[in-house]
């Protein structure tokens, strides 16, 4: 299965977008979805860590220990970065892993706080990816999830994505298989169908796409490459996804849906 470069991606975004007001606003969102959750003190695990901003996220909200693992050796190149840029802190460590791999996965112990912010969808196996990381919670913790959301309609959705999720899987796949010079041009047209959507509904691209950033600090330009070359690519709806962690002693904290193609975010305690 040839999956996407997502590691290739963020090492653009890191190079490109990341400035100290995309930081701020990882650090916001993550405390904010997580209800005010006190880091300070706790053991924070970054599974599937991408870019490394949110472990570096975690680092300023005080965590004690973070511990970052991707399975793209770009991705942990990224994070080592960070890690590297914030002075090198003992209590960060980065590897590079797989959720998948039981032997990778015994071994890195329990935390306060397990993170995996779209990443299990994107794994080729989503349920025993969501099973994995809900082992890697201690008693009394809790696990932070973002996971496509299961979309059967046919229509136009308010982030200029359309098309039911079962369409998505065949784009994506096409997208991931193709050059990188056919990419870009799928990427340059995709974005100027996007500029021009925004301009018939009376949006200010300008503006929107600025304000990208109050995403969790993300980039306009990141997102879409990412969104168009995610694969493997699954999804599942927030009924789909809350019976199954509740089936593994887990409690439903805070909850934050889309009816659209994006993610279902879900904070989960472990009982």
């Amino acid at each position: 299965m040839r999956s996407f470069a997502f590691g290739r991606n963020w090492q653009e975004f890191i190079r490109r977008f990341l400035d100290q007001g995309r930081i701020e606003e990882a650090v916001k969102s993550l405390s904010a979805f997580c209800r005010g959750y006190d880091f300070k003190g706790k053991t924070f695990l970054d599974a599937g860590c991408g870019s490394g901003l949110f472990s570096l996220a975690a680092c300023r909200l005080g965590a004690s220990r973070v511990v970052s693992f991707d399975v793209d050796s770009d991705s942990v190149h990224c994070c080592r970065y960070l890690h590297d840029r914030e002075g090198k802190p003992a209590h960060w460590q980065v590897m590079q892993g797989s959720i998948l791999d039981e032997h990778f996965m015994a071994g890195l112990g329990r935390f306060d706080c397990v993170y995996s912010w779209g990443v299990l969808h994107h794994t080729g196996n989503l349920w025993k990816a969501v099973e994995n990381a809900s082992r890697l919670v201690a008693k009394g913790g809790v696990m932070y999830l973002a996971i496509y959301n299961r979309a059967d309609g046919i229509c136009l959705y308010p982030d200029g994505r359309f098309g039911p999720s079962t369409f998505w899987v065949k784009v994506k796949r096409a997208y991931s298989r193709s050059p990188l010079a056919l990419q870009k041009l799928i990427d340059a047209s995709v974005m100027s169908f996007l500029v021009l959507a925004y301009c018939l509904t009376l949006r200010n691209p300008v503006e929107k796409i600025r304000r990208h950033r109050e995403l969790r600090g993300m980039s306009w330009r990141i997102d879409i490459r990412d969104w168009l070359g995610g694969y493997p690519y699954e999804y599942a709806s927030v009924a789909e996804v809350f019976a199954f962690v509740r089936k593994l002693g887990f409690s439903l904290e805070n909850l934050k849906c889309t009816n659209g193609l994006g993610n279902n975010e879900y904070l989960f305690k472990k009982c």
